[in-house]
């Protein structure tokens, strides 16, 4: 067991019972799963930008992203359907709590200018997601490696109906938002 899924045992889960007023251990919130996502539109001209982006998230998260393809058509953007165009990775149980863990204790305070979390990124149903602009901030990524800086989504999908549950899980859960 992840450090952080004990804590959220012996800890989050009485302080939320606290704070929220209820008795039953079932109704608290949890964290569900843990979405990962790159949008590489420049895939669509250089092929080696989509494996790249898909190394750099398997390091990342310890499991083979899945590629998206376009839905549509968008003849603007040089964009057929069928073409690569994301690649996204979904982490559930230890592996979710360790890349967590990772997240909230090295990756987050080595962003450069951090200031905190945006405490307003939910999206009414106590889901919180947040962006990264580079992929360096990863201790397992070699920056030797890198050619050219790419951004990720990060969400994490919570068990909560609202977003001021969702919101007291993650802050005991050790998220660095803005007062």
């Amino acid at each position: 067991m992840s450090r952080l899924h004990e804590k959220y045992k012996e800890e989050v889960i009485p302080g939320l019972k606290r704070e929220l007023g209820r008795q039953n251990v079932l109704t608290i919130p949890r964290l569900r799963k843990i979405v990962l996502s790159m949008g590489v539109g420049e895939a669509v001209t250089d092929k080696k930008r989509m494996e790249k982006a898909t190394q750099v998230l398997s390091t990342v998260a310890g499991q083979k992203p899945v590629v998206c393809k376009a839905k549509r058509s968008v003849s603007n953007f040089k964009l057929r359907k069928g073409y690569d165009v994301g690649c996204k990775v979904t982490l559930r149980g230890v592996r979710m709590y360790e890349f967590l863990d990772r997240l909230i204790s090295v990756v987050i305070p080595r962003v450069r200018d951090f200031r905190g979390l945006d405490p307003q990124a939910f999206d009414g149903h106590g889901n919180y997601s947040m962006g990264l602009s580079e992929q360096s901030v990863f201790p397992e990524i070699d920056l030797d490696k890198i050619e050219t800086p790419q951004g990720m989504n990060i969400t994490m999908v919570t068990s909560s109906g609202n977003d001021s549950d969702g919101k007291e899980l993650l802050k005991q859960l050790g998220m660095p938002f803005r007062n």
